[in-house]
């Protein structure tokens, strides 16, 4: 079952990803990034890279894409907070955008 992140693992799993332009959202326990492409069809693309890996974790985020641009969300709503799947999939999103 997945966990919300206690304080002790927040700064190793979250440190991180705010180095690579990942923020805590406004409000709530989440955090958010925004993706720029070079047009709609590489935004597209990723997204699309993005839902493959999403389904095979069933970890999926909240997210808006206009053009080429791409806003995200990452939080568990099962434990109302970040989990340790939501570094995971922010690493993989990292990643995919390269």
């Amino acid at each position: 079952m997945t966990e919300k992140l206690s304080e002790e693992t927040r700064g190793p799993l979250l440190e991180p990803l705010f180095q690579t332009g990942w923020k805590m959202a406004d409000h709530r326990d989440a955090i958010t990034k925004t993706f720029k492409f070079k047009d709609f069809t590489d935004a597209f693309g990723w997204m699309t890279k993005v839902a493959i890996w999403s389904e095979k974790w069933n970890h999926h985020p909240e997210w808006e894409n206009v053009y080429a641009t791409v806003k995200v969300v990452l939080t568990t709503h099962d434990v109302d907070g970040l989990s340790a799947l939501d570094a995971k999939l922010a690493r993989k999103m990292d990643g995919l955008a390269g």
